[in-house]
């Protein structure tokens, strides 16, 4: 964002030229548009032999449909207007994947790697228990989640805390989502959002017309890559890309750099590297080309930046030379970089839209949640026996018979996670498919970030009317 613009603001302002293509009345705009409730938090936390006062945040974006949800952030640059602007973001994000959260977010003013892990759990711990007393947190009401400098261990604190404090609700383990998969947890939820990238980018490139604009052939495998950001997200976008893709990763940085190989990079190795090595620069067969940004303006296919928020501004965006921007980080191309890359040509999918993985599967981990069992336990053994019979009767009208191998894969019943996986993938080409309808029902809109929006408005236009407050 500029220096004059805020984040929230820009949100605002790209609701507002959506809206412009909708019939929906200003008022109930104004409305979808507004934060209904924002908690500012501090509270002291004993660090070593003193107490320090921690800033924090919740804030419920939209109650347009109830749980809210939206993840929980550790992070210095966090403050009010952040918060708000991703709470506003999660709101148009579950709307356009059909996920029936209204938004939120929370965020806390720390540097995790500054404190110990009790210090952390001390800090997380309190914080919830701050949730809870203000009723900002629980299975039908609000359902935080993991976000950049926080995942399952913090999750699992969240719930425990929050178990004790409200001893015997039955729904308890629905408070919160991204939890480890011993602790309620859902399987594929770790690399969801990544997984979900992958099956967005997968679904825009298949469409030849569309490709054919921008100079690519359609399909993944081939593409050239950079990704910015090693993280959870980033990791598992480049993984998922190569090994099931066939994706060229040409480009990655991380915090101490870019590094860069026309012939490619092996993810998988480069993460053990980092694991051994505690740094990218070095890896056989790269070299190291700059600084963190450094990467992104590498020429390539598809950029996925998957860091932070505004990493490509009007400073560098005319030196971007990538045909699609992924915006699997939240926020990371500035309004005022937007135009100027649209004006390139390049497509640009929103960070709303690219990176649903996480709160899709977070939602599926929910409903696991709230009907206390794993997905597949109630009809993997049917399917089995069902699909068993099928098989026999094949190989008896046929006189023909399978492989032992064979009959295992046809015979079996989905997993947990391939029940996962499949509804990911369902739900995120859905979501692409409804917003290129739209460019199909509006020919004056020309970006994907702005039919994105129009789909969002009118379903929670829709939930608003339907509930009678704007007839």
């Amino acid at each position: 964002m500029s220096s004059q613009t805020s984040f929230f603001k820009s949100v605002e302002n790209y609701v507002d030229k959506a809206a412009a293509y909708t019939d929906i009345p200003r008022g109930l705009v104004e409305q979808i548009k507004a934060c209904n409730l924002v908690l500012q938090i501090r509270f002291p936390v004993r660090i070593g032999n003193d107490y320090e006062v921690i800033e924090a945040y919740r804030v419920q974006h939209s109650h347009h449909r109830m749980p809210t949800k939206g993840g929980i952030r550790y992070a210095e640059s966090v403050d009010q207007d952040e918060v708000m602007a991703l709470a506003a973001l999660m709101t148009y994000k579950c709307a356009l994947v059909d996920v029936p959260f209204g938004g939120a977010k929370g965020g806390i003013k720390i540097n995790p790697a500054k404190y110990t892990t009790e210090q952390l759990q001390n800090i997380t711990r309190r914080y919830t228990a701050e949730l809870v007393k203000k009723n900002f947190i629980g299975p039908g009401i609000d359902v935080p989640a993991p976000d950049y400098g926080t995942g399952p261990r913090e999750m699992a604190w969240i719930l425990d805390t929050y178990q004790a404090l409200r001893h015997g609700e039955v729904d308890s383990i629905g408070c919160v989502t991204g939890k480890p998969v011993t602790q309620n947890g859902i399987r594929g939820r770790a690399e969801a959002t990544g997984r979900g990238v992958y099956y967005g980018l997968r679904e825009c490139v298949s469409h030849e017309g569309d490709m054919k604009k921008i100079g690519l052939t359609t399909g993944m495998a081939g593409k050239t890559m950079v990704v910015q950001g090693l993280g959870n997200v980033g990791s598992n976008t480049a993984l998922i890309s190569q090994q099931e893709g066939d994706v060229k990763i040409i480009g990655i940085s991380e915090r101490e750099g870019s590094i860069y190989s026309a012939n490619g990079i092996n993810v998988e190795k480069l993460l053990a590297f980092r694991k051994d090595t505690g740094s990218i620069i070095g890896f056989p067969g790269t070299e190291h080309i700059g600084d963190a940004q450094a990467a992104l303006e590498i020429a390539c296919d598809i950029l996925v930046p998957a860091a932070l928020e505004n990493q490509i501004t009007s400073a560098n965006a005319d030196r971007i030379k990538a045909k699609i921007i992924a915006e699997a980080a939240n926020g990371p191309v500035s309004a005022d970089a937007d135009p100027i890359l649209l004006k390139k040509g390049i497509v640009i999918l929103p960070d709303f839209y690219i990176n649903a993985g996480g709160v899709t599967v977070s939602y599926f981990e929910w409903l696991k949640n709230l009907s206390h069992h794993r997905f597949g336990r109630l009809e993997n053994r049917f399917q089995h026996n069902a699909f068993e019979r099928i098989v026999t009767k094949v190989e008896e009208m046929t006189g023909k018979s399978i492989s032992d191998r064979e009959h295992e894969f046809l015979t079996r019943g989905g997993t947990e996670i391939e029940l996962v996986n499949s509804g990911l993938e369902d739900t995120m080409i859905t979501a692409y498919q409804q917003i290129r309808e739209t460019f199909l029902q509006h020919p004056d809109i020309h970006d994907v970030r702005t039919a994105a929006f129009v789909c969002s408005l009118k379903k929670i236009a829709g939930d608003y009317i339907s509930m009678g407050i704007f007839p």
